[in-house]
């Protein structure tokens, strides 16, 4: 469980990076510009904040990961990433159209892979909160 806590941390250390390419990859600054400044500024600090939220993740499963297995305080932790995690995973089935990845391959991969890891990190952090090991 140690291990798979530990390599869940790098994962989201790694996704925390990917949220740099966001605004070019998604063609922010053209898209944007329709709409008011605080939006377009929004957009831009909440995900940099999302960034570093799941980085700080990532590095807390990494360096703490056996307190999260066996400390109360650290359960409780575990249960608050499952929580965080299971919301994650329902934005992507009712957050998200489906117009935005069917009939296309790429986008099709990554909301299956995405999907995937969603339910990976929910179950994981559910467990190590409910179960003891």
């Amino acid at each position: 469980m140690k291990l798979q806590i530990q390599i869940i941390g790098y994962l989201f250390i790694l996704l925390s990076i990917v949220h740099i390419i966001f605004p070019k990859y998604f063609r922010w600054k053209e898209d944007l510009k329709q709409i008011s400044l605080i939006n377009r500024e929004l957009m831009y600090v909440h995900t940099f904040f999302i960034a570093v939220t799941v980085f700080l993740m990532g590095l807390l499963c990494i360096t703490a990961s056996e307190d999260m297995i066996v400390t109360e305080l650290g359960k409780k932790i575990s249960f608050g990433f499952g929580v965080f995690w299971f919301l994650r995973l329902l934005i992507q089935f009712f957050g998200y159209s489906s117009e935005l990845w069917k009939g296309k391959t790429f986008e099709t991969a990554v909301h299956i892979l995405f999907s995937i890891f969603w339910m990976y990190t929910t179950a994981l952090f559910f467990a190590v909160s409910l179960l003891d090991y």
